[in-house]
């Protein structure tokens, strides 16, 4: 207990130098990146944030991690990043890593097993269809469940207006 308290001038300010190092290198690699390196994606680039976070803060805080080692493991993270941003042309590979749309209703329809598979409850849909200011289930065309885990609602007050096949492509309906 005693240890909480202790601290050395020196401490502190190598501490506020690794910090402000690989502060910066966190927005080198950002902007050479790009913006979805922070971006709500998918699971991949969710992993790659709390990867990120986790050696910022080992590197600020571990006396047994440099600054320079810190660098080059945000460097390593960010070039997988990249790599899997280009490699997600190959449907293969972002089959393997990112989670499928799911239709959670069409047009009016309720796909219960599907609410399930994605672990949202009624309440949750409901909420979102509030949300945008839909007041009749026959405006609805389709609910998606997002790899992102946003819910996205396509719906038009015209009842004859269906969804372009482009839009629903990737969208799975089991």
């Amino acid at each position: 207990m005693e240890k909480w308290f202790e601290f050395s001038t020196e401490s502190l300010i190598a501490i506020a130098l690794t910090a402000a190092g690989i502060y910066l290198a966190v927005i080198v690699f950002t902007r050479i990146a790009g913006k979805r390196s922070f971006s709500k994606m998918s699971s991949f680039d969710f992993a790659m944030t709390v990867a990120v976070g986790s050696i910022l803060a080992t590197t600020i805080l571990s006396a047994s991690v440099s600054l320079i080692q810190g660098i080059v493991g945000l460097a390593a993270v960010y070039i997988l990043q990249m790599s899997a941003a280009i490699c997600r042309r190959f449907p293969w590979f972002r089959k393997a890593i990112d989670n499928s749309p799911l239709l959670l209703m069409d047009g009016k329809n309720i796909l219960y097993k599907n609410l399930k598979k994605a672990r949202v409850t009624e309440g949750d849909l409901r909420s979102k269809l509030r949300g945008a200011n839909i007041l009749d289930l026959s405006q609805i065309r389709a609910v998606i469940f997002e790899t992102t885990g946003d819910i996205s609602i396509m719906h038009t007050l015209d009842q004859n207006q269906e969804i372009e096949d482009w839009l629903t492509k990737d969208v799975q309906n089991n």
